[in-house]
């Protein structure tokens, strides 16, 4: 990759304040628990900001924070750098298009991962647009070169995957970014399992979805593939309401686009 195509964070100084915020709230929200999780964020080609290992991210510090090249190597930073830091690595290497990865555990998406269950249904109109769908990856051993490959093919193209029996991993052009996306994963899990244990999911039909999928354009969101479409094309199960709907959610993909919560 040359430098002009590698995506950075803008300001290193910002990027270690909004590592410890993300941080701070993924513990908060009992998206991790203990030591669990890391977060980075790319400051240059070759240069990684991240968190580093045997530290909850509830308390993390910025002086805490270690910076490593894309080979893993520790090149500055009191504390040692996680072992799972090679997941985000190979994600860097892959996708020059991000700056910032977090990986968390949060209970009800990753109770999907444990059930074997992805999150791919055409249900929640901001998830079609932002992440088209949250696939699942096969298991994959954590704290080695394993854990990344079964999760290679979704990570080229998604920008949140569950992982199998482990937790979930989100990208991002910031790091707030990636964390927000983990919200969303969360979200959309807790919603999914209820209309699950209340006996239906409603999708939203191919008509509803196209003009979803349509506004990806406006927005310059590129390159992700779309959710999983109900079997029948028939009429669309969410009813009427299109140009409501489509204005409701283009208000808040725009806030989120922009670093809104």
């Amino acid at each position: 990759m040359s430098s002009e195509s590698v995506t950075t964070v803008p300001n290193a100084f910002a990027a270690r304040r909004e590592i410890c915020e993300a941080g701070r709230r993924i513990y908060q929200r009992a998206f991790v628990a203990a030591n669990d999780g890391n977060i980075s964020a790319r400051l240059s080609e070759d240069r990684i900001l991240c968190t580093p290992t045997g530290v909850s991210k509830g308390f993390i510090s910025e002086e805490m924070l270690a910076i490593c090249d894309l080979d893993g190597a520790q090149v500055s930073g009191p504390m040692k750098i996680s072992s799972e830091i090679r997941m985000h690595l190979e994600a860097y290497k892959l996708r020059s298009d991000i700056a910032a990865v977090v990986h968390a555990h949060p209970p009800t998406a990753t109770g999907f991962a444990v059930a074997g269950l992805d999150l791919t249904e055409c249900v929640l109109p901001e998830v079609i647009v932002l992440l088209g769908g949250i696939p699942l990856a096969p298991y994959g051993t954590p704290g080695g070169p394993d854990i990344f490959e079964p999760m290679r093919e979704l990570v080229e193209q998604y920008d949140a995957v569950l992982m199998a029996n482990h937790g979930a991993v989100t990208l991002g052009k910031h790091v707030m970014d990636a964390h927000f996306k983990m919200e969303t994963v969360e979200h959309f899990a807790r919603i999914a399992l209820v209309a699950r244990q209340l006996g239906a999911t409603n999708t939203l039909g191919e008509g509803h979805v196209q003009e979803l999928l349509d506004l990806r354009t406006r927005f310059g969101i590129v390159g992700r593939p779309g959710c999983q479409m109900p079997s029948s094309t028939g009429a669309d199960a969410a009813g009427t309401g299109t140009d409501e709907l489509v204005a409701q959610i283009t208000r808040q993909v725009l806030q989120q686009l922009q670093g809104g919560n």
